[in-house]
């Protein structure tokens, strides 16, 4: 029993993500990734940058000098010379048994001076104006200055920005704002040719690559007697991520976020077989164009699921 349910619940761990991620059931592009990105085939897109809420930036506060733990064992200690002194000059100056003064003058000097000495060196090698305790919350310059953490979050945005910035040496009206609105655009024409199950009319929109790997996706649809309908598509944000040139060609990547019903019915559109006619599916693709330098018209040349 006890291998039996082992293997259930490996299979439950197993199944469960794949079912989870199965949300989409087909649209434009079968739901999965394909085309080419150039150099770039092999590395994720970059993400829209989030928007943060603008905040004041923190009053630099002055160095403070830590508390030191030395400060607490010194007082114990003095606590605990003071006591035997006292004690040593009620009880053990008639019996022999206590310490006399000059030992305990003598293990106190050692005592400060090596207290001194341990605080000396912990001040030497903390920065200026900084003691430096075990459990001290250290320095952190990126608090107030910066460091290469903080610069990495910019990464992206200074990516794109230089990207841009090529693509206007030879074409210097290229607007993003516009970029993103064309394939919006391309990206609603698309759909309704994929219902259709014909590519050839949007053809001048896709690179050959894209045209062939729709068209057969939609052939084999045709083939079956299936339909995928896609209905009610809201785009709810549409926005350039990436651009860069290589070997003579413009490439901008668009991150869509969307919704829609997708669902797949038999030629008649009566019998639902698989998806919802009611229900819509959320998701994010990530759309790359190309074309050649200048001021020509992009084509479509692969999709990347978020």
């Amino acid at each position: 029993m006890k291998r039996t349910a082992a293997i259930a619940t490996l299979c439950v761990m197993v199944l469960v993500p794949l079912l989870w991620t199965a949300e989409a059931w087909a649209r434009a592009g079968g739901g999965g990734s394909s085309g080419s990105r150039g150099s770039r085939g092999f590395s994720t897109p970059a993400s829209p940058a989030p928007m943060t809420p603008s905040r004041p930036a923190p009053t630099p506060m002055s160095p403070q000098p830590a508390p030191s733990r030395w400060g607490g064992i010194g007082g114990m200690l003095g606590g605990l010379l003071v006591g035997g002194l006292i004690g040593s000059l009620l009880f053990g100056g008639g019996h022999g048994g206590g310490f006399g003064i000059l030992e305990i003058l003598i293990v106190g000097g050692l005592v400060w001076f090596a207290i001194r000495y341990m605080r000396s060196r912990r001040e030497a090698a903390a920065p200026s104006g900084y003691a430096a305790p075990d459990d001290a919350p250290r320095w952190q310059p990126s608090a107030q200055y910066g460091s290469e953490a903080a610069a990495s979050t910019v990464t992206g945005p200074v990516d794109l920005e230089r990207g841009l910035g090529y693509i206007r040496q030879m074409d210097p009206g290229f607007d993003p704002k516009l970029m993103a609105d064309g394939a919006t655009d391309t990206f609603f024409r698309i759909q309704a040719a994929w219902v259709t199950r014909d590519m050839s009319g949007v053809a001048t929109l896709l690179m050959p690559e894209m045209q062939g790997i729709m068209q057969r996706d939609c052939d084999k649809l045709r083939a079956e007697g299936r339909i995928n309908r896609l209905e009610n598509i809201a785009v709810r944000s549409a926005e350039v991520t990436e651009a860069w040139q290589e070997r003579g060609e413009d490439y901008v990547t668009v991150h869509f976020l969307a919704s829609l019903l997708d669902f797949t019915t038999d030629e008649s559109g009566a019998r639902v077989l698989e998806g919802s006619r009611t229900e819509p599916v959320k998701f994010e693709e990530f759309w790359t164009f190309v074309r050649p330098v200048g001021p020509n018209a992009f084509r479509l040349s692969a999709i990347q699921q978020a």
